[in-house]
């Protein structure tokens, strides 16, 4: 008998509900992360080298993430006890790029039932049957699904990238703007295109002298700051 099909969590979807026990105790989400942003990712297995160094690298800038009122979240299918003695052996013995003797401090769910994975679609048959594909979940602190990256078994994500995400989001909510192409903090955004053809009018022929009018549906300005 074939399973139930589950829908996927799509940007602007609420992020499903879940109880789960972590390496930092038992967790209730999103309860437990009210008012924060959380960066929600999965990982293959335990004792896998990619993961081994993207975990590395989240430790190290977990608290430039904590500074963004953003809390990491991490996943595998693998158990509580297979999750301490990968972590332990991050710390102890594995060193990478300058980082030693790291310690992993955000909580990592321990998913043998894949009850949690399945409801976020982390599973996905082309890749195993039995792992979890490098997914991220962008989620705001309405526990509403903002952005949703993807990434193979075989290659390890750009936290600079997530972190880069996760401030212009951040910025667009803050102001209501939108930010271009490769866009860093300090570089212009992008104020949202008018919604008629009078207002579209007014930007060309009376622009706003803040303001960089391109034409009536590219117009940039400096960016705001928090």
């Amino acid at each position: 008998m074939s399973e139930t099909p589950v829908r996927l969590p799509l940007i602007g979807d609420k992020a499903p509900a879940f109880k789960a026990e972590t390496t930092q105790g038992p967790l209730n989400f999103p309860e437990d992360f009210k008012g924060k942003w959380v960066v929600f990712f999965s990982h293959p297995a335990d004792f896998t080298p990619v993961c081994t160094t993207e975990f590395m690298t989240f430790a190290k800038m977990q608290p430039e993430f904590e500074k963004l009122n953003c809390k990491l979240l991490g996943l595998s299918i693998d158990s509580g006890y297979s999750h301490i003695a990968w972590l332990r052996t991050i710390k102890e013995k594995i060193e990478y790029k300058g980082m030693k003797g790291v310690e992993v401090n955000f909580p990592v769910i321990a998913d043998l039932t894949m009850e949690v994975a399945k409801a976020f679609g982390m599973l996905q048959p082309g890749a195993s049957n039995t792992q979890a594909v490098r997914a991220v979940f962008m989620i705001d602190p309405n526990a509403i699904v903002r952005a949703i990256l993807y990434y193979p078994l075989s290659n390890g994500r750009n936290m600079q990238e997530i972190k880069r995400l996760l401030i212009a989001m951040q910025h667009s909510d803050q102001h209501k703007i939108a930010t271009p192409a490769n866009w860093e903090l300090g570089d212009d955004v992008i104020v949202p295109p008018p919604g008629s053809c009078g207002s579209a009018k007014q930007r060309v022929e009376k622009p706003d002298p803040d303001a960089r009018c391109l034409d009536w549906f590219l117009t940039l300005k400096k960016c705001p700051h928090k």
